[in-house]
């Protein structure tokens, strides 16, 4: 269930046009937005208590861009939502770096809890590239909102940013696993 509802999103960006209504699509928007709150493991109050109060603000953003769209009907703010989507990813990334441990630590240290320090900095590295790729693919999925077709808009921001996190993300964990882990675990032997 869950795996289906993170890519619901993007197939619902891909076929956005298909309804001419952008009502709708901000309707499917807002449910599946609270779908991915839910759709862990445990009853719905756990899995809501567990969202930080970061969470909680780009959840509420998201809630507020989607209610807006169902309410206006506006073509220009469901065309605007996917950067919404990466002011929010780099406003949780980012949070992480200032707070930590860092969001790629968290995630790294689900496959191998006992990260060395080379790895923990490698990590917080990579978070900092993730927020960087946030912000430019968001500045460019605002830029696609506003000067490109519809049919260009859903093909790059329902496929093509997808593709890019997919390979931002097989890279960086390739990476780990193939150099620095490696390189972290020589210099604690010496």
């Amino acid at each position: 269930m869950q795996v289906l509802v993170k890519l619901a999103y993007p197939a619902l960006i891909l076929c956005a046009w298909r309804w001419d209504t952008p009502r709708y699509v901000g309707c499917m928007l807002f449910a599946i937005l609270w779908l991915q709150r839910w759709a862990g493991s445990g009853p719905v109050a756990t899995s809501l208590r567990r969202l930080s109060a970061i969470d909680w603000t780009v959840v509420g953003l998201l809630s507020c861009a989607s209610a807006a769209i169902v309410l206006t009907n506006s073509e220009l703010l469901l065309r605007l939502y996917p950067s919404l989507v990466n002011l929010g990813l780099l406003i949780a990334f980012g949070a992480t770096l200032v707070r930590g441990p860092s969001m790629v630590e968290k995630f790294a240290r689900l496959g191998k809890p006992d990260l060395p320090p080379g790895a923990v900095r490698h990590t917080r590295r990579v978070t900092q590239v993730w927020c960087v790729f946030f912000l430019l693919n968001g500045a460019f999925s605002a830029y696609t909102a506003l000067y490109w077709s519809r049919a260009s808009w859903s093909l790059y921001n329902g496929a093509i940013a997808y593709l890019l996190i997919g390979v931002l993300l097989i890279a960086e964990v390739v990476w780990r696993y193939l150099v620095v882990l490696p390189r972290a675990a020589r210099s604690e032997a010496a």
